[in-house]
């Protein structure tokens, strides 16, 4: 029995580092009462988690294949036995979870065990306080059991017996490239695509271009040779998946690389400019100020 319970904490630390590989550095895994190497583990990750997210989050630091979105809403609407009734299109999406899985279900359910006794406290006040209204420090667990750290708005709705639960949290939107490669069985995935293997090649370029940004763009032929296919299959099964030419996405990395040298660092914006592969000043700002509307020199520095 111990052993099942050490594999499913291994699992938990096993998908928590691959939720952070990927650039989510939201969630955290929850505690257990062991005082043991694994438990000391957990508290690392969680650790290195946090730190990451306050050190390299907002610098703009994200994994190339997710697009981090704006701040998102989530909202439970419970009745007075705080079954969950309603709730909005964001809750499946940060928890992972079905709408059988939510719906008509406890809204302690979904809470860490550390998160009960808030809630339960809150759950008295909320039941004899008509005008109940607090913030309150909850966790809710996912369809991975993984953590994800909220500060919930809980409050009793005018004319009604309902009580409303709202947090807002950071997600993570998945571009298509993310969505294209959950399932080989994708019907509509295949649509262009000979086969499935043709779709990771795709994907092999992709990642190619990003990790020589520095360097300059082989021609279509070299890159097809570097990858064993021919230049009309990779270029039309790039503009297929990523909706866009293989040189407009070279350029545009490399111009979002300069936006994020220019703001983080001190370096003379023509060095930058020839770090990131232009050959003069003048056409790094002329491109630079066509993806972004605004010139080099006009970038706040930090």
């Amino acid at each position: 029995m111990q052993q099942e319970i050490n594999q499913q904490r291994i699992q938990s630390m096993y998908q928590m580092l691959l939720e952070m590989g990927s650039g989510n550095f939201t969630n955290r895994i929850e505690r257990t009462e062991q005082d043991d190497e694994l438990e000391a583990l957990v508290v690392l990750v969680n650790m290195v988690a946090e730190e990451m997210k306050e050190s390299v989050f907002h610098s703009g630091f994200i994994n190339p294949h997710y697009t981090y979105k704006n701040l998102v809403q989530t909202s439970f609407i419970l009745d007075t036995d705080f079954i969950i009734r309603s709730y909005n299109s964001a809750v499946p999406l940060l928890l992972g979870f079905s709408d059988e899985r939510l719906h008509n279900t406890p809204f302690s359910s979904i809470l860490s065990k550390e998160s009960l006794p808030i809630w339960d406290s809150a759950a008295v006040g909320i039941l004899h306080d008509e005008a109940y209204n607090s913030i309150l420090p909850l966790a809710y667990i996912t369809h991975k059991q993984l953590l994800v750290p909220c500060f919930c708005t809980i409050s009793r709705l005018k004319h009604s017996t309902s009580i409303l639960i709202s947090s807002v949290t950071t997600v993570i939107d998945e571009t298509l490239l993310a969505k294209a490669l959950v399932s080989v069985e994708d019907t509509n995935l295949l649509s262009g695509f000979s086969s499935y293997a043709d779709v990771q090649l795709i994907q092999h370029v992709y990642d190619y271009i990003l990790k020589h940004l520095d360097s300059p763009l082989p021609s279509l032929k070299e890159l097809s040779q570097i990858f064993g296919t021919n230049d009309n299959k990779l270029k039309q099964g790039f503009k297929l998946l990523f909706k866009t030419s293989i040189y407009q996405f070279y350029t545009n990395e490399r111009l979002k690389r300069a936006h994020l040298l220019i703001q983080q660092t001190t370096i003379p914006l023509k060095r930058i400019a020839t770090i990131m592969g232009f050959n003069t000043y003048p056409n790094f700002s002329r491109a630079f100020k066509k993806h972004f509307d605004y010139a080099p020199n006009e970038v706040e520095r930090r």
